[in-house]
């Protein structure tokens, strides 16, 4: 039985008594450590600061009938102990601040003494579990002898959602979003939404969650906020283990993830737990999920659904209870209808899954990012480094243009804040050093087999089109009308096939069709005519 630990406030009137007929009298707080049958290791006695000569009898009174028992005094200074939003502020930050030991201690949170306030608070952080553990509900002896402890009745909630102080959990609502967000005010609306919906699910939820996004979107970073929230929320124990499923090949790959047993392979010298017994009771982050074998999964859908499972050359299962949240970059609905992924598998694994947008689908998040970049580049360097205001124009234009397509996602962005950042002389960037780190990306991502354009452009180059300054002027909305007009033009063999396509639905409703001179005048807008646009490359 794990050590108990007893959390509660002093009594001012039940706990009071100075003379030696106290011993005569049921004293709630004290009579927690008189139960022949329980022993409490520890208790935390909250006490306000003008009770203090209480206080500290109470423990001398705890020591006497239980020397086991240590008894930690903490002050709570209130200024009036009848306001609700005083008490649970005071009581919140405390629990925050408290190192809760939930694998090796039981918490009891003793909510007979104090007033009804505190006591609505100690049990509204319970509910939370922002306290872990259950409620102590302590009661008098029917007939009061010395050294009679009375009753003590344990209530262990239901963790369902409990709406009072309403702002108080929405601030925390908007905490954990902001963790999972380091703290960066992004823009975008569908990432935002996004984050919102999975802190709900981190915090309420161990089933299986898929990130699915391309490299640098940060599935990894995401997966680790996740951890950590449940971990600050006392709702894990265990650690978070990456391991990218792209690294594991062969027989390797089983021994890694399940463990083996001695003499089970040639090689295998030792027993090897394997990372999925690592993670138990923490989080197993399996990233690119879509390259393990098929053995392999079949394995993980085992562990996934009953907690156990066979290490490599081994004839007893072992278990391991962990939370799965797995990322990639690939379509699992196409592997799984051409055999490559396990239907079984994807539908256990796809009760939550979120497409993490890239970089740029989110080009309003952009600045925001570029500013904590800059944030954690001087908390590490101990040196701040600011734009000038026309670097910092010319840069977040160019980076939320069509032309930056940031291939590499926040890996780029990163490298290319940090470039910056180093280079600047004086803690400034200047325009110069701007126009440097473009010309870098726009080579970078030419000699990577990325073809700066506009969002899902494919291929078509309104920079080398239109020159660099024209194209940059262009709204996202005008470049990507551009962009779809110009793949159709490169793939029909003439003006007027070109205008048909482009006018399928409006030429029905023209007694005139011409087809070919609306799109000749579209292009003429924008400088253009049909031998430009017509000679790229064709499919």
């Amino acid at each position: 039985m794990k050590p108990i630990v007893v959390i509660g406030f002093l009594g001012t009137q039940l706990d009071a008594g100075q003379g030696a007929g106290r011993w005569n009298k049921w004293r709630p707080t004290v009579s927690l450590a008189q139960h022949e049958d329980m022993v409490v290791s520890r208790m935390e006695l909250l006490y306000t600061l003008r009770h203090k000569a209480l206080a500290e009898l109470v423990k001398a009174d705890i020591a006497t009938v239980s020397p086991e028992t240590t008894v930690n005094l903490v002050p709570i200074e209130l200024a009036d102990p009848w306001d609700f939003g005083e008490v649970y502020t005071r009581l919140y930050d405390w629990a925050r601040g408290y190192s809760f030991d939930t694998e090796r201690e039981q918490y009891w949170t003793h909510i007979t003494t104090g007033t009804h306030v505190a006591q609505i608070c100690m049990f509204l952080l319970s509910e939370s579990r922002l306290v872990p553990g259950v409620l102590a509900q302590t009661s008098p002896p029917r007939k009061q002898r010395q050294g009679e402890a009375g009753k003590c009745t344990l209530i262990d909630l239901d963790l369902s959602r409990y709406d009072v102080i309403a702002r108080r959990f929405d601030a925390e609502q908007r905490d954990a979003v902001a963790f999972l967000k380091s703290g960066i005010a992004t823009r975008n609306a569908r990432f935002n939404a996004l984050i919102d919906e999975i802190e709900r699910v981190a915090v309420r939820s161990r089933a299986p969650i898929l990130l699915v996004g391309p490299t640098g979107a940060g599935k990894s970073f995401l997966a680790r906020r996740m951890f950590e929230l449940k971990q600050a929320r006392h709702q894990m124990t265990g650690p978070f283990v990456e391991v990218n499923c792209a690294t594991l090949r062969g027989d390797g790959a089983a021994s890694t993830l399940f463990g083996h047993r001695k003499g089970s392979f040639t090689g295998a010298a030792s027993d090897r737990a394997g990372l999925l017994r690592t993670a138990h009771q923490g989080a197993l982050f399996l990233d690119e999920i879509g390259e393990l074998g098929l053995d392999e999964q079949a394995m993980l859908l085992k562990a996934i659904e009953e907690k156990r499972f066979f290490p490599v050359g081994a004839d007893k299962e072992v278990e391991s209870d962990f939370q799965l949240i797995a990322g990639t970059n690939r379509d699992l609905r196409s592997d799984v209808a051409e055999g490559r992924f396990r239907e079984d598998l994807f539908a256990r694994i796809n009760l939550w899954t979120y497409d993490l947008p890239g970089l740029a689908q989110r080009p309003e998040d952009i600045e925001p990012n570029v500013d904590h970049l800059l944030a954690i580049h001087a908390a590490e360097n101990h040196r701040v480094v600011r734009f000038n205001a026309e670097a910092r124009t010319a840069y977040l234009r160019f980076a939320q243009s069509g032309g930056a397509v940031w291939s590499g996602n926040f890996r780029d962005l990163s490298a290319s804040v940090t470039r910056l950042a180093t280079l600047a002389d004086g803690g400034r960037i200047p325009v110069a050093l701007v126009e440097a780190e473009i010309a870098r990306l726009r080579w970078l991502w030419k000699h990577a087999g990325a073809v700066p354009m506009a969002r899902g452009g494919d291929g078509v180059d309104l920079d080398a089109l239109l020159g660099e300054e024209r194209a940059q002027a262009l709204d996202l909305f005008d470049r990507l009308q551009l962009e779809a007009v110009v793949r159709v033009c490169r793939q029909s063999r003439s003006l007027s096939d070109a205008g048909r396509q482009l006018f399928q639905a409006s030429r029905a409703q023209r007694s005139v069709v011409n087809d070919a001179d609306r799109l000749r005048k579209y292009l003429a807008k924008l400088g253009l005519d049909w031998g430009q646009v017509s000679s790229g490359p064709r499919r």
